[in-house]
């Protein structure tokens, strides 16, 4: 009995030791692929095409431009023109200001100017005068001398006036605040009577929706490549929004360094938005095609098989027996594998790989083909 038992653990030896030795050279042990019933796999064909190498990433939505509206002097809210959410114009009118006292210092100013001529034409017609009588020598020269000055003096004032005039029509014109630009406002945070001041809070916020960006990273090691492809930094960006929708823009930015801790680079694209589909602070995912792979085999992903060193696919001769084949990826995306080693139109194993040796004999069924091959005989 002990006997038995010794021979039948050499003869289980001998059967491991001949699928290990069948895995590693691709060719089948000596017995156990003649002897080993069929297994049932799917197998697929390896294609050849244009396969574009897609980078996706989240990013989120940003307004392009920004604007915080603030008063440029302290003063009183008298009238708010405009509500929360309002889409706004370039120029329109935001708020109106205390202006009683600006307005009383503008007509002072002005005042200020007439009286200002008044004087200067005085004295300039006293100058001419005086010149007048120094021609026939009825007054000494430093009595025109005098005079002159006199006129000289009242021109540097009326000068210095005028511009406190326009000084004080500009503090006026302040009390009136417009958009800068187009956009869409937030939450107003002032209403009638407030104090409004330059150093606050702001009284609102614009954004601009349309265009709008979204920012996003990519891993620093397909910049290179990017930038290959897009010189101009000016890539096609697609963004998914919610309910599957997709929309198209454009790649405006690309950040000066990347980030060391994460290896990523910062990027930013645009996008028109006039149905103001997308929404600051709002996440998305973004897509670009940073090149395209042409001529590339193609096989579905799922029939890699990752190895102790290498990754590799599984063949199936005519015979309908298995063989090992390395395989390099070049690209993985949306369930198909790019890769290098393999010629298309060759069959291999998609689905049921897990259990097979090199050698092994298989049924398999094309994907898309409803009956199974036979296995062939022995």
């Amino acid at each position: 009995m002990r006997f038995v038992r010794s021979v039948l653990l050499f003869a289980a030896v001998l059967l491991a030791g001949g699928a290990a030795y069948s895995y590693y050279h691709g060719r089948p042990a000596p017995a156990a692929a003649k002897t080993a019933p069929a297994q049932n796999v799917r197998s697929g064909v390896a294609q050849q095409k244009t396969v574009p190498v897609v980078l996706r990433a989240n990013g989120y939505v940003s307004a392009l431009k920004v604007v915080d509206v603030r008063p440029q002097t302290q003063n009183i809210v008298r009238q708010v023109h405009v509500v929360e959410g309002q889409d706004v114009r370039a120029g329109q009118l935001l708020f109106t200001l205390d202006q009683r006292s600006d307005t009383s210092n503008v007509d002072k100013a002005r005042a200020q100017v007439a009286r200002d001529r008044a004087d200067l034409a005085e004295a300039e017609n006293t100058l001419r005068r005086n010149q007048e009588l120094a021609a026939k020598n009825f007054v000494s020269q430093a009595v025109v001398d005098t005079a002159r000055s006199k006129v000289e003096a009242l021109r540097g004032t009326l000068q210095a006036d005028e511009a406190a005039t326009r000084s004080s029509a500009i503090a006026l014109d302040n009390n009136r605040i417009t958009a800068s630009m187009d956009g869409r406002i937030g939450a107003i945070s002032v209403h009638p009577g407030s104090l409004a001041q330059p150093t606050g809070a702001p009284m609102l916020t614009i954004s601009q929706l349309d265009p709008i960006t979204v920012t996003f990273t990519l891993p620093e090691r397909e910049l290179a490549t990017l930038l290959a492809s897009y010189p101009k930094g000016d890539a096609p960006v697609t963004a998914q929004l919610a309910g599957e929708r997709k929309v198209e823009g454009q790649l405006i930015f690309i950040d000066s360094a990347s980030d060391p801790q994460s290896g990523t680079i910062k990027m930013k694209a645009r996008f028109s938005n006039p149905q103001q589909l997308m929404w600051p602070g709002t996440f998305v995912n973004v897509s670009l095609v940073s090149r395209t792979l042409p001529g590339a085999v193609v096989i579905p992903a799922e029939a890699i098989v990752t190895g102790p060193a290498e990754k590799f696919v599984y063949l199936i001769k005519p015979d309908n027996t298995v063989a090992a084949q390395k395989v390099a990826v070049q690209n993985i995306d949306q369930g198909e594998a790019a890769v290098t080693g393999l010629q298309a139109g060759a069959r291999i194993v998609v689905e049921g790989a897990q259990n097979l040796r090199p050698g092994a004999r298989v049924t398999e069924s094309q994907t898309g083909q409803g009956e199974p091959r036979a296995p062939a005989d022995a």
